[in-house]
């Protein structure tokens, strides 16, 4: 059964800065939960397009093609840590970039990562939204875990929405 999850959090910085600061895989562990122990274990990048505004791309953002191995503590203290392949399949400078789990703890998942120019009270922005497909592994016994699953999921991006416009601000 496929589930899907949607977030969306607003934060007072241009879509550029944003967006650069999503597409380099090295934020991924910064964005995590800190129990979670994110580890990255191996990237392999591919070049995105050449950037249509006048703020130079770093050579260190993920394109078409690249991949990303990470691990993971599936449970907090736990000593076995999971690994998850991810792969970028689409890209469009300051809009969206979109990825999937080539080997990892989901059955699929597509994670589909947008970006939004937004003024609120005279405030140049942007909103970041998230939209995620996924499917649980392990069957029946998957689907019974499924809202616990949920939770975890909410609760990464709930502590990403806290932490980012700090990150943001202390970017490059």
């Amino acid at each position: 059964m496929i589930h899907s999850a949607q977030f969306e959090d607003w934060v007072p910085f241009k879509v550029e800065r944003v967006f650069l600061f999503f597409t380099n895989p090295q934020n991924l562990p910064r964005i995590m939960p800190p129990i979670t122990d994110t580890r990255i274990d191996r990237v392999r990048l591919m070049a995105p397009p050449p950037s249509p505004s006048p703020i130079q791309a770093e050579s260190s953002l993920a394109g078409v093609g690249s991949e990303l191995e990470t691990s993971f503590r599936l449970l907090p203290y736990f000593p076995l840590r999971a690994k998850w392949i991810a792969r970028i399949t689409e890209f469009e400078w300051n809009h969206h970039f979109a990825d999937i789990q080539v080997r990892g703890p989901f059955r699929s998942w597509h994670h589909r990562h947008e970006m939004f120019p937004e003024v609120r009270e005279g405030v140049e922005g942007t909103m970041v939204r998230d939209r995620i497909e996924y499917e649980v592994a392990w069957g029946w016994f998957g689907e019974l875990a499924q809202p616990i699953l949920s939770k975890q999921i909410e609760g990464t991006f709930q502590y990403r929405q806290r932490i980012l416009p700090d990150l943001l601000s202390a970017a490059k």
